[in-house]
């Protein structure tokens, strides 16, 4: 035990075979092989993963695949939630800060781009089907940054969705304000995904990158009663060691980073600007993964560098403790004083209206 918390796990890439996990193993038409929760008693008790590795980077249905063997893997650890990077399916826009990727017009530019919305899906297509199939087997309710393509073809999302085993796709955030040069590749979220989610005892949030840092969103997750959040980064360990930390003593609540790795044997020969984004140097995207407790203790620093599961077993009679002394969204906060109001409209660009 670490201050009071259990030391968690690292574990390197395991065996993908689907084991019988906490749930009940039932047989008939669905077929031996699928599992699930049949009845839940977690007493206050969860077992939570960051799934570290790389993306087969632009191919979706490839990293489709990378994603339902990770998830297994957390199922054979005994699991109950796991965590993937920002757009992890199917990968960072890495070349645009390392290409001079302003540059309008530009012929390479326009490549680049292509090939990057060719690797995007949609929320109802065939890889986010598979996906949550796989969560539905496992019982492992699941959080995936995701590049999500437009109704309109032409735009990518960074989406953070949330999979339930019972109810599927629950929510998809996508990133409110994409960061500096993010914003030539990816387009401007709305807050239809702010929302938390019940997961045994835990209440859990989600939020993208560099939206942990902005005090508000913050106050929109801690108002919803997180117990538990999740913060996605494409993968650094500079962006996970302070952060982590604050948001779990700001917000009195357990904080699973989870952060993904890329590295130049993970960019495909075929990509229009590999060889001039690897010539400008590193990548910089080591994992970075992490795990803090409700007093703003590590449970797990920063992992860098290694493919792994990153794994804890948390208890919100933790959460309930530290929110003795300091509840940001409750008892110390002045709602006479300071309002906060949510959009949560999903901003498409047409409303059709037939008579």
């Amino acid at each position: 035990m670490v201050g009071g918390q259990s030391v968690p796990l690292f574990v390197t890439r395991p065996s993908v075979t689907v084991g019988t996990h906490r749930w009940t193993r039932r047989r008939g038409n669905v077929g031996p092989a699928r599992v699930w929760r049949d009845s839940v008693s977690y007493d206050g008790v969860m077992r939570i993963a960051a799934a570290q590795t790389a993306p087969v980077w632009g191919d979706s249905e490839a990293t489709a695949s990378v994603v339902v063997d990770w998830i297994q893997s957390a199922a054979n650890k005994d699991v109950d939630l796991v965590a993937f990077g920002e757009t992890f399916l199917s990968g960072y826009p890495f070349w645009i800060s390392l290409t001079d990727g302003a540059r309008f017009n530009a012929t390479d530019q326009k490549e680049a781009y292509a090939y990057y919305l060719a690797g995007a899906v949609s929320l109802d297509g065939p890889e986010l089907s598979t996906i949550t199939d796989t969560v539905r087997d496992t019982g492992v309710f699941t959080y995936l940054g995701i590049t999500e393509r437009s109704a309109s073809g032409g735009t990518v999302y960074a989406t953070l969705v949330a999979i339930d085993p019972a109810r599927g796709i629950v929510s998809a955030h996508r990133k409110l304000m994409p960061t500096h040069e993010e914003r030539m590749a990816w387009g401007i979220g709305d807050g239809n995904g702010l929302r938390t989610h019940d997961v045994g005892d835990f209440t859990v949030s989600g939020l993208n990158c560099w939206e942990n840092w902005v005090p508000s969103i913050r106050h929109t997750m801690y108002a919803q009663g997180t117990t538990l959040h999740i913060a996605s980064w494409p993968g650094a360990t500079r962006n996970t060691i302070d952060i982590t930390r604050f948001i779990a003593l700001e917000g009195r609540c357990y904080v699973l980073s989870a952060g993904a790795l890329l590295r130049p044997k993970d960019i495909p020969e075929a990509f229009p600007l590999r060889e001039q984004a690897l010539a400008a140097g590193d990548l910089g995207y080591d994992g970075g993964s992490a795990i803090a407790a409700p007093d703003g203790t590590w449970i797990a620093e920063p992992v860098a560098g290694t493919e792994a599961l990153v794994i804890a077993s948390i208890d919100s009679a933790a959460v309930r403790g530290e929110r003795q002394n300091f509840d940001p969204a409750g008892h110390y906060f002045r709602a006479d004083v300071i309002g906060v109001e949510v959009d949560r409209t999903r901003l498409d660009p047409v409303t059709f209206t037939e008579h």
